[in-house]
């Protein structure tokens, strides 16, 4: 979508699509999105001065915060990751290092633009995977081979040309005959209209060497490693192994090997950063447990305030280095969110309660919006279940009186129990459906979900708090 189109009210109306209320909280990240946009369109030094509003979602589990952060980033194509405070915390005082939050966001904007690049780039790669094919259908066809260097003489042009004779100049390829490339077109054709799809042929693939990877993962990269790895693949001789599939499958594998060679990976990877840089979001989940002060808790908190000072200079801007090369964070947008319930946000450090100066409150869901959850969204549940069931030859009908049932349960379990928000309505749904789902491949047919057929299924285990709380 054009960030022009991507007012405020539109980045509303686009998450209410999957989003039930939470009005505060899209408002807030609407309004963050689109000082993005406004940013982008300032000139000379103010564009650098403008850092974005971080904001911190307050509210219980299962109201929709981790939702929010996902489907804006997706909105808006922006790379995003998701964290928890507390994986930055283990027995001892300090975990994994926060920098590898940063890493995280580069690694997800690297995938994601590879995607995008690969995506534009499948229709000549497509070309290209059938000119292969076609040479392995129909070598006749094939133009005059080339000469073929051996490793020595390449290593011995990559050194400077010492030690060896210069190879001689290849000759031009001898031309195909009308009648030859006449055949060659038609060849191509079937091959692209899938005529000899269930062929089975024999291709060669590229294996990336299995000792590449002892000089990767993120204990290496931590320490300052770079990207040793990739460094090593690109000096050493592709392995090629000869498999034997069907020409449907070797045209899948060619595509992806030619799209590859089309794809600059040092371009690629300088425009990842750069948008990691301006648009990347960065989701921390469970801020209320790094946060000192909650009620019942003895001694220092010596850990969790650790963690907090950690956190602070990545959110305050700062430059991390990864295997990509220096990553700035001032322009990331960091998105806080935590239940709060024992703990305040005023129980974080200062330094922190000011990067995160947009703070809402999100409320915990009432019988209405389980019942809208349930049948309104694009991903509403209940036709999640229609069409897995669907599969297995069953025709679900939900009544309203069921639907009513499910949603009235789902509230008094979450008021007698802990409040999961809409997490429990998929426990629900499960103990409702379990019967059916279980004889589903075996009894196809129509089944009607009222309020008598949900009562009969939970009902019991509703008034028997002791048993509910294990099994709802």
């Amino acid at each position: 979508m054009n960030p022009q189109e991507l007012t405020p009210k539109r980045i509303v109306a686009e998450l209410d699509r999957y989003i039930v209320g939470q009005a505060n909280a899209k408002r807030a990240v609407a309004i963050a999105l689109r000082n993005r946009f406004r940013r982008e369109r300032l000139q000379g030094d103010m564009r650098d001065e403008v850092i974005p509003k971080n904001i911190l979602m307050i509210g219980p589990t299962g109201v929709g915060k981790t939702e929010i952060a996902r489907r804006l980033s997706s909105l808006v194509g922006a790379p995003f990751v998701k964290v928890e405070a507390t994986k930055y915390t283990e027995v001892g005082y300090v975990g994994r290092d926060v920098e590898s939050m940063v890493r995280d966001l580069v690694e997800a904007s690297i995938r994601m633009l590879r995607e995008e690049r690969l995506a534009e780039t499948r229709g000549s790669a497509e070309d290209l995977a059938i000119e292969r094919l076609a040479d392995i259908i129909d070598p006749s066809t094939r133009a005059s081979q080339t000469h073929q260097q051996s490793p020595f003489s390449t290593l011995s042009a990559m050194l400077g040309g010492r030690g060896g004779a210069q190879p001689p100049p290849e000759p031009p390829p001898t031309p195909r005959s009308d009648d030859v490339e006449e055949r060659r077109r038609k060849l191509k054709n079937e091959i692209r209209d899938g005529f000899y799809d269930v062929r089975m042929i024999e291709i060669e693939v590229e294996e990336t060497p299995q000792i590449i990877g002892a000089f990767g993962g993120p204990q290496f990269e931590e320490m300052g490693g770079g990207n040793l790895g990739e460094m090593l693949s690109g000096m050493l001789p592709k392995q090629r192994k000869k498999r034997r599939v069907t020409v449907a499958e070797a045209r899948e594998v060619f595509a992806q090997e030619e799209s590859a060679k089309l794809v600059d990976s040092e371009t690629l990877k300088r425009e990842a950063v750069r948008r990691a840089e301006s648009n990347g979001i960065i989701f921390i989940d469970e801020m209320d447990k790094i946060a000192g002060g909650g009620a019942g808790r003895m001694g220092p908190d010596v850990s969790r305030e650790g963690v907090q000072r950690d956190i602070l200079p990545i959110v305050e801007g700062s430059t991390v280095m990864t295997k990509h090369g220096p990553v700035k964070t001032d322009h990331v947008l960091f998105i806080g969110a935590g239940a709060f319930h024992t703990s305040k946000p005023s129980d974080l450090i200062p330094e922190l309660q000011g990067r995160f100066p947009i703070r809402v409150e999100l409320d915990s869901l009432t019988k209405e919006d389980f019942k809208t959850i349930l049948t309104q969204p694009k991903n509403a549940l209940i036709e999640q279940y229609r069409q897995l069931l669907a599969a297995d030859g069953v025709e679900l009908d939900f009544t309203d009186s069921g639907i009513d049932s499910i949603a009235d349960l789902a509230t008094k379990v979450n008021e007698q129990t802990e409040n999961i928000g809409a997490r429990r309505l998929h426990t629900m749904l499960e103990r409702v459906l379990e019967a059916v789902s279980y004889d589903a491949p075996e009894s196809a047919g129509k089944v009607t979900v009222d309020r008598a057929y949900v009562e009969d299924r939970l009902a019991e285990i509703v008034k028997d708090q002791d048993l509910s709380h294990y099994i709802l």
